[in-house]
């Protein structure tokens, strides 16, 4: 058991250095930047200086790297199927490709915003929250400029799109949202609906300010413009689909106990599948002078016990260590030890 130690210093006495240290009546909300140090008594006698910061409980767990890592992946992937889909759209190239995949605050992504940009609000069906896809008015007046038959060329003056390219607009949008909802492997199919556009978010208010969110940067290029895209939803939103995805930590961080591999089945369609089998000696070594006058009726010692030590080969690979003998008229071999891929007598000879 361990205590944290308290100060009955007030609060407006700048030159106590405990004079922040939280205590129990500290707001729930405090921010996370709060941080500070503490003495603990262990349980042994002596004391710890430990930093002490405080912790909003309501926010779900943060995502680990290697998770980060695993949901980069995929959506590398997801960028290459819809380059290749607005290109085909546009019937000109169009390359996207991932700068990052972070997660930040609501706050903090609204704040990130470029004014004026353009904003697109979707829902994901059957999901529950609001995504948030923000195109830059370059790349905007640029694919607008494209969809209408112009070349695709990188526009120089900036200006609010009216109400027809908008609509024009949320077709790529609609583009965009179908491929993300379609890299997710979920029970039911993630359907994405475009219900409201915004020219800033200044005013947005589809999520709480401290809400995490999972948030897609991509870089793309469409003739000379290259311009940023971004993709976001509030993690909690989206945590069904990210769990499906990512594997058990637990199942990723243990060593102790590797999956069980699957149980083998005999299938019917074994029955007729040949596989060559061979069984050799291996007795000794002859010069090739000695070789090359080997006569029909020669007659050569074998070592001792050398019946006992045959190898058997499955397919060119040496598998088991049988005995020889002869059955009436036959041949065989008698099954009795299996080798290891690990075992140095595995190795197949010639």
């Amino acid at each position: 058991m361990s205590s944290t130690e308290s100060t009955t210093a007030p609060s407006e006495s700048a030159e106590s250095p405990e004079a922040g240290v939280p205590s129990a009546s500290a707001p729930v909300d405090a921010p996370a930047s709060n941080v500070e140090r503490a003495t603990v008594y262990s349980s042994s006698g002596p004391r710890n200086d430990v930093v002490v910061s405080a912790h909003d409980f309501r926010r779900p767990g943060r995502l680990t790297e290697t998770d980060l890592r695993r949901l980069r992946d995929r959506h590398d992937e997801f960028a290459r199927h819809l380059a290749a889909r607005i290109s085909l759209f546009l019937r000109m190239e169009f390359s996207l490709k991932v700068t990052s995949l972070a997660t930040p605050s609501y706050r903090g992504l609204i704040d990130s915003f470029a004014e004026p940009t353009h904003v697109c609000l979707f829902r994901v069906e059957p999901l529950s929250g609001v995504g948030l896809l923000e195109i830059p008015p370059r790349l905007a007046l640029t694919l607008i400029d494209r969809l209408l038959g112009g070349p695709g060329k990188s526009v120089t003056t900036l200006r609010a799109l009216t109400e027809i390219e908008i609509a024009l607009l949320e077709d790529v949008a609609r583009l965009v949202t179908d491929e993300w909802c379609g890299q997710w492997p979920v029970p039911t199919p993630l359907k994405s609906v475009i219900f409201g556009n915004e020219r800033s978010g200044r005013f947005l208010r589809t999520a709480a300010g401290d809400t995490m969110m999972l948030a897609l940067t991509l870089e793309t290029a469409l003739g000379d413009a290259v311009e940023t895209l971004r993709l976001a939803v509030p993690y909690p939103m989206i945590e069904p689909a990210v769990k499906a995805v990512l594997p058990a930590r637990s199942r990723d961080s243990s060593r102790e106990s590797p999956p069980t591999p699957a149980a083998s089945s005999w299938r019917q369609v074994y029955e007729q599948v040949n596989v060559p089998l061979q069984a050799e000696w291996d007795a000794f070594t002859l010069s090739l002078r000695d070789l090359s006058a080997l006569q029909i009726g020669d007659v050569l010692e074998l070592p001792t016990g050398i019946v006992e030590r045959t190898r058997v080969a499955l397919n060119a690979q040496t598998k088991f260590i049988a005995t020889a003998g002869l059955e009436g008229a036959r041949v065989v071999v008698k099954l009795t030890q299996r080798l290891d891929s690990g075992d140095p007598s595995h190795a197949h000879h010639r």
